[in-house]
């Protein structure tokens, strides 16, 4: 295992991404617990940060986090060291307390444990899979070839390069703007994503239907009528997902 860790983290440079993706799992966890814990006001777990009366947000807190592992890692000259390792991990908390509460900052008002907190839950989904995807060895757009030779010892051509960066980047833009989120980010890492995202139909309600669907055409029916068969599903899976670990909205709210 101590092999295997070091050939394939330490030995292609991952060793911080890897830290600090553990560290955002385990903190928003943490939090989310906590949470739920003030929230059911349970007597044994301590509750909101108070002082004078003034609620202070753990958002608040993330974001010192994310000062100190972020400006802590730009000092660090050795990405395999110990210390690179804790301002990754540092970073990672900080990134986890600021993004469970990125609904809060969104909307400049305490809408935690309202329906518009679950954006919170499912950015910090997205953010879980696209560091997943690096610690693959994935990287956005094919920034993986850049500097690689070919068999002939010959760097692969700027051009080439240029224009299959400048493609996936059209594809996945077109996907986004179909209102297929998760689909554009993967396709960001896999190009095929992008390229069936953008080739099929728009989600209803998105920014291209609303530009290339008119009302009652064929094109919007049959995208309403897939949403209806497909997304809602999903959607509903996901939702449960999230509220199983975040917790439900308060209903009405």
């Amino acid at each position: 295992m101590g092999e295997w860790f070091a050939r394939e983290i330490v030995g292609t440079g991952r060793l911080r991404l890897m830290v600090f993706l553990v560290a955002f799992i385990a903190a928003f966890l943490f939090i989310r617990f906590s949470v739920r814990m003030i929230r059911r006001q349970v007597r044994w777990w301590p509750g909101n940060v108070t002082p004078g009366g003034r609620h202070i947000h753990h958002v608040v807190f993330g974001l010192v986090f994310m000062c100190v592992g972020g400006v802590g890692g730009l000092v660090v000259p050795d990405e395999a060291s110990v210390a690179a390792a804790v301002t990754a991990g540092i970073f990672g908390v900080g990134t986890a307390l600021v993004l469970d509460e990125f609904a809060l900052v969104l909307h400049l008002d305490d809408v935690y444990w309202s329906e518009q907190g679950r954006l919170s839950v499912q950015v910090v989904f997205v953010a879980i899979a696209l560091c997943g995807l690096a610690l693959l060895g994935l990287r956005p757009l094919g920034l993986d070839d850049l500097g690689q030779d070919d068999e002939d010892g010959v760097a692969v051509g700027a051009v080439v390069i240029g224009l299959s960066l400048l493609l996936n980047l059209c594809t996945a833009t077109v996907t986004l703007l179909k209102g297929k989120v998760y689909t554009g980010l993967l396709g960001l890492f896999v190009g095929l994503f992008s390229l069936v995202g953008a080739v099929r139909l728009a989600r209803p309600g998105s920014p291209w239907a609303r530009w290339r669907y008119r009302e009652g055409s064929r094109k919007l029916a049959r995208a309403v009528a897939r949403e209806n068969r497909w997304r809602r599903p999903v959607a509903r899976l996901t939702t449960a997902l999230g509220d199983l670990v975040a917790g439900r909205p308060t209903a009405g709210s």
